[in-house]
């Protein structure tokens, strides 16, 4: 017992013992400061002062925008902004994967590479998934739009009813006119002869959506319009503009010519659809 006391008055004694903290002039030896301590007062002091470290640390860390720049921590509006960033990749992912397969059903269509019995007949729709599908059963409203569309079909309205649009079209080429729309012999286009290499238009202005060759009607290229109107131009001997070119009215976008299975000698096949249907283009465009 004795030894423990002995042991623990010692270090109380190391403790408690008062020093003196003196700052001296080299030169002089003059006292600047000084200052007396003890071991205990030097732990407490070193204690406190490093709690109030940590705290204000944390602090600032938490609720102050330093924490920006320590690595690993990113601000509130950095998080926010990435997640908007994300969200508006997916809907333009699902908006760009949409405007293919819708680019790809009017290249499959007016190009001829396409079994048209799958298909409305005069639409340029192409049936995606599979139609048993729940998801693409078609709402009641829907259904009755199909109703109108084939009554309509069925009876010949779009040759006979003007169509209720102001949009006024510039003729691509001029030329006596040898096969004209029907919709009775699938022939959704105008057939106008014109003199080898005599230059095709723009009808409104657009951008080129397809541009390139195809067995059936050589040189084919489509035009995106406003309004929701397609243009489409076959057979042409070259074509001056590419896919992705924006074109304005009246403007040069290919040569006219005979190519392709389909044709019957030098002349412009012109197809105009609006809002998905075939529509008979002399009921705008004056040709002849």
């Amino acid at each position: 017992m004795s030894e423990k006391r002995l042991k623990r008055q010692l270090i109380k004694k190391k403790l408690f013992t008062k020093n003196r903290l003196v700052i001296l002039n080299e030169d002089s030896f003059e006292e600047i400061f000084s200052l007396r301590l003890t071991l205990m007062n030097v732990f407490v002091v070193a204690t406190i002062g490093a709690i109030l470290i940590i705290t204000i640390t944390t602090f600032l860390i938490a609720f102050t925008p330093l924490r920006e720049f320590i690595p690993g921590y990113a601000s509130d509006e950095l998080k926010r902004n990435a997640t908007e960033l994300a969200l508006k990749s997916d809907s333009l992912s699902n908006s760009i994967k949409k405007n293919e397969a819708y680019i790809a059903s009017i290249k499959r269509i007016l190009t001829g590479d396409l079994d048209y019995a799958k298909f409305s007949k005069d639409s340029i729709y192409a049936a995606q998934f599979d139609e048993k599908s729940e998801e693409n059963k078609p709402s009641k409203a829907e259904l009755e739009i199909r109703n109108k569309v084939n009554q309509e079909d069925k009876y010949n309205l779009f040759e006979k009813a003007q169509p209720k649009v102001n949009s006024v079209l510039f003729a691509p080429v001029k030329g006596s006119i040898t096969e004209r729309f029907s919709l009775r012999n699938k022939h959704f286009a105008v057939d106008i002869a014109v003199a080898k290499d005599t230059p095709i238009k723009a009808a409104l202005n657009g951008a080129v959506i397809f541009a390139d060759w195809t067995p059936t009607t050589g040189n084919v290229i489509i035009v995106r319009h406003n309004n929701g109107f397609l243009t489409v131009y076959k057979h042409a001997a070259s074509l001056t503009k590419s896919q992705g070119d924006v074109v304005r009215t009246g403007e040069v976008i290919a040569l006219a010519g005979s190519t392709g299975k389909e044709s019957t000698g030098v002349h412009l096949h012109f197809e105009l659809w609006k809002d998905g249907y075939a529509i008979d283009p002399t009921q705008f465009i004056e040709f002849e």
